[in-house]
């Protein structure tokens, strides 16, 4: 019966669909931006770094790389935040999977930003 109710939640088609997709993509950037001080800091990175990336002397398949690296960055800060967000949710308690869920999320947005720093450096300097 859950399973009917959820598959007609889902079932919007159409523009509407697309709309409501947008609006919920827009309270999540919105939530993360108002509770998530990473990720306000990463936005900040963006601001500069991307206008700066997109001002370079390189390619434009160079470009598109340093831009994405820091799109990236954002993107794993979003999904760390939702898994913290979840964990929380479920229980404040300390307990050994809910710091390595912590844990793994947080070691994920530091590969992405050590991405940056190496493809930043490999366009920059070859």
């Amino acid at each position: 019966m859950e399973d009917d109710l959820a598959g007609r939640r889902k079932s919007r088609a159409g523009l509407r669909r697309v709309w409501n997709a947008l609006l919920y993509s827009f309270d999540g950037i919105k939530a993360a931006f108002r509770h998530e001080h990473g990720f306000r800091q990463e936005v900040f990175l963006a601001v500069i770094l991307i206008p700066v990336a997109s001002m370079l002397p390189v390619e434009g398949s160079g470009k598109a790389m340093m831009i994405a690296s820091i799109l990236l960055v954002l993107v794993v800060e979003l999904l760390n935040s939702a898994v913290e967000a979840t964990v929380d949710r479920i229980s404040l308690e300390h307990h050994q999977l809910a710091k390595r869920a912590k844990d793994i999320g947080s070691a994920a947005v530091f590969v992405s930003l050590v991405n940056v720093v190496v493809v930043w450096a490999l366009v920059l300097f070859g």
